[in-house]
């Protein structure tokens, strides 16, 4: 039986929702990996939108779920009906609406609240000992949702969002955007990606080795 790492999505675009580019990459790893991917995110409003062209908010509603299978080609679940039980390994790619949607680090910083089925899916893979990769900002959200495993994860070299994560519980690891960073103790993996960048060729390396790490790591 081939082994199934699920893939979390927090919408659609760098600035609102998953980054693209970061996602699509996990994906096309995972998929030359041999594994089975399973796309999900929450049904929920987004924070806000955001037009990518101007950067400016747009004052629409968009569902983040909704806007994910953009990214998934329509093939995603509710996050609320995914179990640790159904997965061998998460990954959780960047873009703001890792910590816009998926928690609010963006607006609390260190006192964010991590929306609740996504709490309850990072802290039953983690009880279980199933490998977690967060991409990008994403490693902030995962801190935050298992600050109690003292965590050890890289966001690249950012001073403020580094300063966040150690006074939520995490240690963090300088790394340029080629390195990934292992919590052997905790079986997860970051890279920077497009923290750091500066372009797609760039992040692509170390995605494809948080990706190489993390099904490595699957029992």
């Amino acid at each position: 039986m081939s082994k199934k790492v699920g893939v979390l999505l927090a919408g659609c675009g760098v600035f609102d929702g998953s980054e693209i580019h970061e996602a699509v990459l996990t994906l096309l790893f995972l998929d030359k990996a041999g594994v089975q991917v399973l796309c999900m995110a929450p049904d929920m409003a987004q924070f806000h939108v955001i037009n990518h062209l101007t950067q400016q908010e747009t004052g629409e509603k968009r569902n983040v779920l909704v806007e994910s299978a953009r990214i998934a080609r329509g093939d995603i679940q509710d996050v609320a009906t995914v179990k640790a039980l159904d997965l061998d390994a998460l990954i959780l790619p960047g873009g703001f609406g890792a910590v816009k949607n998926l928690s609010d680090f963006a607006l609390k910083g260190p006192d964010a609240v991590v929306q609740p089925d996504v709490l309850r899916l990072i802290r039953e893979m983690a009880a279980a000992g199933k490998p977690i990769g967060a991409i990008c900002i994403a490693p902030a959200t995962l801190t935050r949702a298992i600050a109690d495993q003292k965590p050890e994860v890289t966001i690249g070299n950012d001073p403020g969002t580094a300063a966040g994560i150690e006074r939520m519980g995490g240690k963090h690891y300088t790394c340029t955007v080629a390195q990934i960073h292992v919590d052997v103790a905790n079986r997860i993996v970051t890279t920077p990606a497009y923290m750091l960048g500066p372009g797609i060729k760039d992040i692509a390396i170390g995605i494809e080795r948080l990706v190489q790490e993390v099904v490595g790591m699957i029992r």
